[in-house]
């Protein structure tokens, strides 16, 4: 299957966010609390951005957000994206968080290109979903985890995150964003080793 630009350019974004936003954190630039006010001020945005056009920010949403989500939730990637974000700087300790974002970064993007274009086998888990693609994502996320933890919670955490990036997990009718869940989970399994 040919990737469109539109899910290209969607997928590279999101890696080049989970890399800017760790990087902007190891270094000093960011905390959690700007993190948390720029999600908050996307949520504003998002409000504001279905009652009015505005302008950079329409274009930004017609380059990088699903049709289906410009009308009902305008922006909802990238809000989700830096709650995930917050919410792993929030439970973790730093190196396991930073880990888990990287998890998001590589693992849900790599998988999502590579499923698209090469997939072949569907996903046990998943009617959506190719099997190459949880591979491709596992190998990439693990990489990006290793950066901070050692190899065996790297592992740990990008196997968890790409299992659960599969199953499409819902509360009521509405589906939790991976943006949420995946560096949660992959915040998690480390945590839970490290008090084994």
């Amino acid at each position: 299957m040919e990737i469109n630009n539109f899910e290209w350019n969607r997928q590279i974004f999101h890696i080049f966010l989970g890399i800017g936003i760790v990087a902007l954190l190891v270094y000093g630039f960011v905390n959690k609390e700007m993190i948390l006010t720029a999600a908050i001020i996307g949520l504003i945005l998002s409000y504001l951005s279905k009652k009015i056009e505005i302008p950079v920010i329409r274009n930004l949403l017609e380059i990088f957000e699903r049709r289906e989500d410009i009308g009902k939730f305008p922006g909802k990637g990238i809000i989700f994206y830096l709650i995930g974000v917050y919410v792993a700087l929030l439970l973790f300790p730093k190196d396991v968080a930073m880990a888990s974002v990287m998890v998001l970064a590589l693992g849900d993007s790599v998988s999502h290109l590579y499923g698209l274009h090469y997939g072949k086998i569907k996903h046990p888990l998943s009617k959506t979903k190719f099997l190459e693609g949880t591979i491709a994502g596992f190998i990439f996320g693990f990489i990006g985890a290793f950066v901070f933890l050692p190899w065996w919670e790297a592992l740990l955490a990008s196997f968890a995150a790409m299992i659960i990036e599969a199953v499409e997990i819902k509360i009521g009718t509405q589906q939790v964003d991976d943006n949420l869940i995946m560096p949660f989970v992959a915040g998690s399994v480390v945590w839970l080793v490290r008090l084994l």
